[in-house]
């Protein structure tokens, strides 16, 4: 509990000054007022997180955390828990589809075993956090201990901290892998949010109308058998949630500790930054949403958590693919702001 408490005093606010002077920057351009849309204000954001206004996103890395998940066992999912260490594979061997968009990106694609119910090779180029193999089937008693919890949270700060020590990244973009995460990830908005889990759950990996109200019902036990306290973010992850989501919140706040923007993907990677939030409120500057999948608790996560997503191409898939997608606006933001010229650099006459 000592990393996670000391990350989270480390996070200091982004530059207001410089936001400001990106914002009027941005007001003089010789362009009409406001005509680039939220690339504007989220160039502005950079900006201050970054505190210049000619921000470069040279170095992008997009973390996949990795997990499996005991209440696979209540039939969540279409496809087999092998498949979360199948594609841990395919991810470090380049053929996973966020290798493919984070590769057009340009970024470069991480993977962390927070819990895989499998043993890899040591010398396998991943991050080897692994807490435990998967959680307990949360039907029948808490995900995980307390205990655990904590330590997939201060893995995902680990792993910022490594990579900072690395080479540091200029952003930090979140990825899943984990059959059955959904779940978890619909339990946790549901606590939260209190609204009745049908009205959150979707379809995952394209369960039908009977697989459905099956995925409600077993989200529904899972939060009465658990009771799990909104206002312990803590107890919520370890007793509905999952240890890549919690390694996913560990990402944010440590990269908000460090500075670092975080590009958040889809619903299992929201579920990690609304544990993160919950926790450390001051993390909420760092982030910014890539997309709105096709996921209906998606969006109440981000209104929770105030954010607005740039994109929404009916994503439904994860792994950090709606992140990489969404880099490349973030790149071009970055350009808007500190390459176009204001009327005063071009020599017109401001008709606004």
């Amino acid at each position: 509990m000592k990393l996670l408490n000391d990350t989270i005093a480390k996070i200091n606010k982004p530059n207001a000054e410089v936001e400001q002077a990106a914002l009027e920057r941005l007001r003089n351009q010789a362009r009409p007022a406001g005509s680039l849309g939220i690339l504007e204000p989220i160039s502005a954001r950079l900006a201050g997180i970054a505190g210049k206004i000619d921000v470069r996103l040279d170095r992008k890395i997009i973390v996949t955390c990795a997990g499996d998940h005991g209440v696979v066992e209540e039939g969540v999912s279409l496809f087999p828990q092998e498949v979360t260490s199948q594609m841990v594979y395919n991810f470090v061997n380049g053929g996973a589809s966020v290798s493919v968009l984070a590769n057009h990106a340009g970024a470069e694609v991480r993977v962390a075993d927070i819990g895989v119910n499998f043993d890899f090779e040591p010398d396998l180029p991943i991050f080897h956090k692994k807490v435990r193999k998967g959680t307990a089937n949360f039907t029948k008693g808490a995900a995980m201990s307390r205990d655990e919890a904590v330590a997939a949270i201060e893995a995902g700060i680990s792993i910022a901290n490594e990579l900072v020590k690395e080479n540091r990244p200029d952003m930090i973009g979140t990825g899943d892998m984990g059959i059955g995460n959904t779940t978890p990830s619909t339990a946790i908005i549901a606590v939260f949010s209190k609204l009745p889990v049908a009205e959150l759950t979707g379809r995952g990996t394209g369960i039908d109308d009977d697989g459905l109200k099956l995925k409600v019902k077993v989200i529904e036990k899972g939060i009465e058998v658990n009771q799990p306290d909104a206002s312990d973010p803590i107890d919520v992850l370890a007793k509905v949630g999952g240890l890549e989501i919690g390694a996913l919140a560990g990402l944010v706040i440590g990269a908000a500790a460090h500075g670092i923007a975080v590009l958040c993907d889809g619903l299992i990677s929201t579920a990690g930054a609304l544990i993160a939030c919950e926790l450390a409120p001051a993390a909420r500057a760092y982030l910014f949403a890539s997309h709105r999948s096709q996921e209906i608790g998606h969006r109440f996560m981000h209104e929770r958590m105030g954010l607005d997503p740039l994109i929404d191409l009916e994503f439904r898939l994860g792994e950090g693919t709606g992140a990489a997608v969404a880099m490349e606006l973030l790149d071009a933001s970055t350009r808007i702001l500190a390459d176009i010229k204001t009327f005063a650099e071009v020599g017109i006459v401001d008709a606004n």
